[in-house]
């Protein structure tokens, strides 16, 4: 028996609008909403993605040795030195902490850090 199903995932922002405008550039997903405080993505599935900006929003930071980035999401591409290339274009920043050889960490523009991997490992 299924208790809930996932529909949505909200992130902490320091800016809802721009971090919809990225997540939405990098996801192909449609942006449903956006406001100065709030903004929404609409995915495949009935799947969303919100953003909450808060005035004191303070980023996981990475590398985090304390463990406290509390969540990534993992990301399939075809190409890592293209998605990687593509992620920065788009606002991401890229650190020089990386810890393994066949995926790659970057941080969204409010500094939460999102790996990518290639689609063949995920079978």
């Amino acid at each position: 028996m299924t208790l809930a199903s996932l529909k949505m995932l909200t992130l902490d922002s320091s800016d809802a609008r721009r971090d919809a405008a990225f997540w939405s550039a990098v996801l192909g997903w449609e942006v449903a909403a956006a406001e100065d405080g709030y903004a929404m993505l609409s995915g495949p599935g009935g799947m969303a993605l919100g953003f909450g900006t808060l005035d004191d929003h303070v980023s996981p930071g990475w590398p985090n040795a304390h463990g406290s980035k509390q969540f990534h999401l993992d990301l399939a591409v075809d190409d890592l030195d293209a998605g990687v290339a593509a992620c920065v274009e788009l606002g991401a920043t890229y650190p020089e902490e990386q810890p393994g050889e066949t995926w790659r960490v970057l941080l969204d523009p409010s500094g939460h850090p999102f790996c990518l991997t290639l689609a063949a490992n995920w079978g």
